[in-house]
C-alpha cells in the first residue's frame, strides 16, 4: 500500500514499524460546537483507510484524540496561541460551564460518527484526562533543553529544533507578523509556541504543575496522547491540510524535542470540504451537519457515498445537487443488489471465476494506490453491470462495502422488508390515480410518509422505500 506523505512530499510504501500491524492517530474534534459535515469529511476518510487495513489483514490500533482544553481561537487555524481558549468561548456563548459543553458536543460528535457509519477508533482519550501525561512529556522536552520561560508560561525553543521549518517549508520572515506574536513579548522568536500556560489566571480549566498553576498548550496534547497509546514511533498520523504549517510542524519539534526523531513515519493531510468554494466556517455561516442532511430528507449514506467518490487529497466542493446525484447513485446501488438477493447461483465458469478475481485485485490496487476510492467506486459499478451471476455480483459488492462502509447488507435488507400493508396501500394509490381521484391518492401518500416509507414516482413504476 503507498500513501502520499506529507514529510516526503511523495508517495512511499507503508512498512509498519510492527509486522502485522498498524498504528494511526488521528487530530479529533475541539468539542466546543457541533462537528459539521467538513470535519466529517475528514473522519470518513480515515475510517476507511482504517477499514481498508483490518480488511487486508492488518491489526489497527486507531487512536483519535477529543480536544476539551486549550485550544486557542485565532486568525489562522493553527494560531493555538491567540485569542481565547475555545472551551471557554463556547461554554460563555452557551451559558454553562466548560465541562458540560464538552459532554454535549461530544456526545453530538459520536453520533454523527454513528450515522455516518464511521467505526469509533480504538481510543478516544481527552486532553483533559491526560494532564499527567502532558505534564510528563514537557519535562523530557524540558530536560533535553528545548524550553524556556516568561511571564506566560514555558515556551518551546524553535531554535534549538533546526529543522522547524522543513516540514511545512516555511518562510520563517513571512511568520513574524502573525497573530500570536502579541499575546508574549517575551518570546525569542513569533514562532516559538507554548508549552505550559500560567500567566493566564482567570482561564476557567487549571492544573498544577512544577512550572506553576497552568493548561496545557494545544499541541502538546496531541503529541502526549499519541505517544501514550502508540509509543514514541508509529507509522501513520493524520489531519487535514491546516494543520500543517502550524499543528503539526509544532508536533514534530515536540517529538524531536523530547524523544529526538519523528513520532510518525507518515502525516497524510486530507483537503477540505468546500461550500460553493468557500471552507464551511461557523463565522461564515456556512455549515450543515449530519442532522441538517437527514431532516432535509437524506440519507447519511448519501454523504458518505458522495464522500467516497472525491479523493481526500483534492477535497470536495460539496453542493446539494451533489448530494442528489450520490443519493440517486447509492439508491441505485441499493435497488440492484436488493434484487440479486434470492437468484439462484449457477455454476461458474473459468470466464467468470477469472472477472471477479480481476475485479477484486482492481478494487484492492485503486485503494492501494493512495486511497483512491473514486476509481475504487469506478470498479464496483463495473462488476455491477457485468454478467457475472447475481448472486456472485452481490457477495463481491458486500465484500467491498467491507471496507467503503455504505452500509449496504443492512439497506438492502431494508428494501427486501416493505409490510404487506404498505404494498395494498400503494396498489389502491395507483387505483385511484387511474380513477383520477388524485386527492385520496395524495392522503395514501401522506398515511404511507407517515409509517417511514416513501413513495417515489418514476417512469419505470413506483418504488417504495423505506427512510432511516
Amino acid at each position: 500500500m503507498k500513501l502520499y506523505n506529507t514529510l516526503t512530499r511523495k508517495k512511499e510504501e507503508l512498512a509498519p514499524v510492527s509486522p502485522n500491524s498498524v498504528s494511526i492517530y488521528s487530530c479529533g474534534p475541539t468539542v466546543y460546537w457541533n462537528q459539521h459535515i467538513g470535519h466529517m469529511y475528514a473522519y470518513i476518510h480515515w475510517d476507511s483507510l482504517a477499514r481498508y487495513l483490518r480488511y487486508a489483514g492488518y491489526k489497527v490500533n486507531w487512536v483519535m484524540n477529543i480536544t476539551d482544553v486549550g485550544h486557542m481561537t485565532g486568525e489562522n487555524e493553527g494560531d493555538a496561541d491567540a485569542g481565547e481558549d475555545k472551551m471557554e468561548k463556547g461554554a460563555r456563548r452557551e451559558g454553562v460551564s466548560v465541562w458540560v459543553l464538552a459532554e454535549k458536543y461530544i456526545k453530538q460528535f459520536e453520533d454523527s460518527l454513528r450515522l455516518l457509519n464511521i467505526n469509533f477508533p480504538d481510543t478516544m482519550p481527552r486532553a483533559t484526562k491526560h494532564i499527567d501525561e502532558q505534564i510528563e512529556l514537557i519535562k523530557k522536552i524540558e530536560e533535553n533543553g528545548f524550553v524556556y520561560k516568561t511571564d506566560m508560561g514555558l515556551v518551546f525553543d524553535t531554535s534549538k529544533f533546526h529543522d522547524y521549518s522543513k516540514f511545512a517549508n516555511l518562510n520563517l520572515d513571512e511568520q513574524k507578523s502573525r497573530s500570536d506574536v502579541a499575546v508574549d513579548p517575551q518570546k525569542k522568536l513569533p514562532w516559538d509556541f507554548f508549552l505550559w500556560v500560567t500567566g493566564n489566571p482567570d482561564h476557567a480549566m487549571k492544573w498544577d504543575s512544577p512550572w506553576g498553576e497552568g493548561y496545557p498548550g494545544w499541541h502538546i496534547e496531541c503529541t502526549a496522547m499519541s505517544t501514550a497509546y502508540l509509543g514514541n514511533k508509529f507509522d501513520v498520523h493524520t489531519g487535514g491540510v491546516e494543520h500543517i504549517p502550524v499543528h503539526h510542524t509544532n508536533e514534530i519539534a515536540q517529538g524531536y524535542g523530547a524523544f529526538g526523531q519523528h513520532t510518525a513515519n507518515f502525516w497524510i493531510h486530507n483537503s477540505w470540504l468546500t461550500f460553493k468554494g468557500e471552507k464551511m466556517s461557523k463565522s461564515i455561516g456556512n455549515i450543515y451537519t449530519v442532522d441538517d442532511l437527514v431532516n432535509k430528507g437524506y440519507d447519511p449514506m448519501h454523504f458518505r457515498y458522495l464522500v467516497l467518490t472525491s479523493h481526500y487529497r483534492k477535497g470536495l466542493n460539496f453542493t446539494f445537487d451533489a448530494l442528489d446525484a450520490a443519493k440517486v447513485a447509492y439508491d441505485k446501488l441499493v435497488e440492484m443488489i436488493s434484487t440479486w438477493k434470492d437468484h439462484g447461483r449457477s455454476t461458474l465458469s473459468d470466464e467468470k471465476m477469472e472477472k471477479i478475481s480481476v475485479f477484486r485485485d482492481q478494487f484492492r490496487s485503486k485503494i492501494e494506490d493512495d486511497l483512491n476510492y473514486p476509481e475504487a467506486i469506478a470498479t464496483l459499478w463495473t462488476a455491477a453491470k457485468s454478467n457475472i451471476p447475481n448472486t456472485d455480483k452481490l457477495d463481491l459488492i458486500l465484500d467491498f462495502d467491507e471496507i467503503l462502509g455504505l452500509d449496504l447488507r443492512n439497506k438492502m435488507h431494508e428494501k427486501l422488508s416493505i409490510p404487506e400493508e404498505i404494498e395494498s396501500m400503494v396498489q389502491e394509490r395507483e387505483r385511484l390515480r387511474a380513477e383520477n381521484k388524485y386527492d385520496e391518492a395524495d392522503e395514501i401518500r401522506r398515511k404511507v410518509s407517515d409509517m417511514g416509507f416513501d413513495i417515489e414516482d418514476s417512469e419505470s413504476g413506483v418504488k417504495i422505500k423505506t427512510r432511516r
